[in-house]
C-alpha cells in the first residue's frame, strides 16, 4: 500500500510540474552592437502571481534602462485567458557573447537567451552630428536574383516631430521589398544617448554586374534646443543623406543545370504531411488522401519558388489545390514558403509507388550545387467492399443474376434515344434561334459584386466574388495569373490576407486594378456591344 501511495504522489507531482505556469522570455534582437539597447519581453499567464519578475541577475552584464507592464485579455477557442507582459529595456555592459539568465516569477522560471554583442563601428560620425543616416549591406557580392539585406539606421540625439520621411530605396536593376516593420531602440555614442530608427530591406539584383544603391535622404523637423518635440511650435528643418552603396551581382554558375529554375538560397528544405497518414491506417479504393508538400527557402521570396512536380501515377486520381504562398522574416532576411496540397484517390488495389520529389538549388552560403528531396513512398491500397463488383460466396450462378441491370440499362438507353429523335424531329418545325433568358447572374453582375467587395476591403467576400467571376472566364485564375504578373501579385496579397492575422489591413484596390488591366486576349472577351449594349467589361 505504501508503494502505491508513493507512486500516486510521484504521479501527482509530475502532473503539477507539467501544469505549472511558465514564464516565457523573448528578445526583439539577438545580435546588437555595443551601446545599443534591446527589449526583453517576459510574459506570464498565471493570474495568481503578483508583483514582477526578479531582474537582479541581469545587473552583471546589462544595465536595466526601464520596465513597463502590460495586462491583456484574449479569447482562444471560446476560452478567455489573461496574460501579463513586462517589457524591459536592456543596455549590454560589454561586447561578446552574453546570456540573459533564467528569471523567476513565483514558482515559474524563464529560459536563458544567448546574445551576440558586436563592437561599435569606429567610422560612424561623432556626436556633433545630431541626426545622421547609416546604411549597410549584409554582403557586398551576391548572385543574380539572390538576396542582399540592406539595413538603414537613423540616429538622432534630439527630439523629432512626427513629420519625418525617408526616401525610397532606388537602384537600377534591383527589386526592393521591405523586410518587416521598423523598430526603435537607443544607442550610446561617445557618451551621448541617441534614438535609433532601424528599417531593413531585401534587394534582389535582376542582372549581373556592378549595381549602385542610391543614398537615402531623411527629412524631419527637430525640436528646438531643450524642446521635447511635443508641438510647442519651435523647430528646425533637418535633411541628411546616407552614402551610396555598391552591390556586385554574380552571374549564374556554368555548372547549374540549364533546364531548371535558378534558385539561389542560404538553405532550402522540403516537408511532407498526410491526412490521414497511410502508414497509420489502411487505405482502400476510393479513399481520399490529402498530401501537402511545403517548400521553404531562406533568402528567396515565395514568388520565386517554382511549382513542385505533380504526382502522376496510374491507378491514382489527383485533385490539386491552389498553392499557398507566404513570406516570413528572420534576422538573416526573407524566408519564402510555398505549400502545395493535392487530394489523391486510389482507383485500383495493390501497391502504389509514389516517386520522390526533388528540387535543385544553389547553396549561396557554401557556394555549390545541392539537391533537396523527399524519398519515394509506397502506399498499399486494399479492396473496398462497398465499391467492389465482385460476387461474395460460392454460388457459381450468382453472376447470372447481375445480368438484368445491364439489360435494363440498355432498354432505357434505347427508349431515351427514340425520345430524343422524336423531339429533334418536332424541333425542325420551330424557329432556328430562341432567345433564352440566362438562369444565373450575368457577367456584369458578377463583376459589380467583385468591385464592391474590393472597394470594401473584405478579403473573404472578395475571394467568393472572384471565384464566381472566374468560373465564367475561358481561362482559370492560375492561367491568367501566369500570363499577367500584376494579377499574380494581387492574388498573393489576397491569399496572404485570407490565411494570416493581417487580413483586416488588406486593401482591395490593387486586385481590382489588376482585374481591370488584364489584356483582352488573356481574359474573357468583352461582350458584343451591338447585341447587349452593356458597358465595357473592365471599367477604369
Amino acid at each position: 500500500m505504501s508503494r502505491f501511495g508513493a507512486f500516486v504522489l510521484s504521479l501527482l507531482w509530475a502532473l503539477l510540474a507539467q501544469a505549472e505556469p511558465t514564464l516565457q522570455a523573448s528578445v526583439d534582437r539577438t545580435r546588437v552592437q555595443a551601446g545599443e539597447t534591446l527589449e526583453l519581453i517576459l510574459e506570464s499567464q498565471d493570474v495568481t502571481q503578483f508583483g514582477k519578475p526578479d531582474l537582479s541577475s541581469l545587473e552583471a552584464d546589462f544595465e536595466v534602462r526601464g520596465t513597463r507592464q502590460l495586462n491583456s485579455l484574449h479569447t482562444l477557442d471560446g476560452e478567455t485567458r489573461a496574460s501579463t507582459r513586462w517589457i524591459v529595456s536592456l543596455l549590454p555592459r560589454r561586447s561578446g557573447t552574453l546570456t540573459i539568465p533564467a528569471l523567476q516569477l513565483g514558482q515559474s522560471h524563464s529560459q536563458p537567451i544567448e546574445l551576440q554583442v558586436m563592437q561599435a563601428d569606429a567610422s560612424r560620425p561623432g556626436t556633433a552630428a545630431q541626426v545622421f543616416v547609416e546604411t549597410s549591406l549584409d554582403a557586398s557580392e551576391v548572385y543574380v536574383q539572390a538576396q542582399a539585406v540592406l539595413t538603414v539606421r537613423i540616429y538622432h540625439s534630439v527630439a523629432l516631430y512626427d513629420d519625418s520621411s525617408l526616401s525610397p530605396v532606388q537602384g537600377e536593376g534591383l527589386k526592393v521589398e521591405t523586410l518587416g516593420e521598423s523598430r526603435t531602440y537607443e544607442k550610446d555614442i561617445e557618451g551621448v544617448r541617441h534614438g535609433v530608427i532601424e528599417t531593413r530591406y531585401v534587394l534582389y539584383p535582376q542582372q549581373s554586374g556592378t549595381l549602385q544603391v542610391a543614398g537615402l535622404t531623411f527629412t524631419a523637423t527637430a525640436a528646438a534646443d531643450g524642446g521635447n518635440g511635443a508641438g510647442s511650435g519651435g523647430g528646425r528643418q533637418v535633411q541628411v543623406t546616407s552614402n551610396a552603396l555598391t552591390l556586385t551581382a554574380k552571374a549564374i554558375p556554368a555548372s547549374y543545370p540549364k533546364n531548371l529554375p535558378w534558385l539561389p538560397a542560404r538553405s532550402l528544405s522540403l516537408e511532407e504531411g498526410w491526412s490521414p497518414d497511410p502508414t497509420q491506417q489502411p487505405t482502400r479504393i476510393g479513399d481520399s488522401l490529402t498530401r501537402s508538400i511545403t517548400l521553404r527557402a531562406q533568402g528567396l521570396s515565395s514568388t520565386q519558388l517554382p511549382p513542385l512536380p505533380a504526382t502522376e501515377l496510374d491507378g491514382l486520381r489527383r485533385y490539386p489545390d491552389q498553392a499557398l504562398l507566404r513570406n516570413d522574416t528572420d534576422e538573416r532576411g526573407m524566408v519564402g514558403n510555398r505549400e502545395e496540397r493535392e487530394a489523391l484517390v486510389p482507383v485500383h488495389s495493390g501497391l502504389l509507388m509514389l516517386p520522390s520529389v526533388e528540387v535543385t538549388w544553389w547553396n549561396t552560403r557554401e557556394d555549390h550545387l545541392e539537391h533537396s528531396s523527399l524519398p519515394a513512398r509506397s502506399v498499399l491500397v486494399q479492396d473496398n467492399p462497398a465499391l467492389s463488383g465482385e460476387t461474395q460466396g460460392g454460388d457459381p450462378h450468382a453472376g447470372i443474376g447481375l445480368l438484368w441491370p445491364w439489360q435494363l440499362a440498355t432498354a432505357l438507353l434505347a427508349a431515351t434515344s427514340a425520345l430524343g429523335l422524336t423531339l429533334w424531329w418536332r424541333a425542325r418545325s420551330r424557329p432556328a434561334v430562341l432567345r433564352v433568358t440566362p438562369s444565373g447572374p450575368s457577367p456584369r453582375t458578377l463583376l459589380d459584386d467583385l468591385k464592391r467587395a474590393c472597394q470594401a476591403n473584405d478579403p473573404h467576400a472578395t475571394r467568393q466574388a472572384l471565384d464566381a467571376w472566374a468560373r465564367q472566364q475561358p481561362e482559370t485564375l492560375a492561367e491568367m495569373a501566369a500570363r499577367f504578373v500584376p494579377l499574380s501579385e494581387a492574388l498573393d496579397g489576397l491569399n496572404g490576407a485570407l490565411y494570416s492575422e493581417s487580413g483586416r489591413y488588406w486593401q482591395g484596390g490593387d486586385l481590382w486594378r489588376a482585374i481591370g488591366d488584364i489584356p483582352q486576349g488573356e481574359a474573357i472577351a468583352a461582350p458584343n456591344a451591338d447585341a447587349s449594349g452593356l458597358p465595357p467589361l473592365y471599367p477604369k
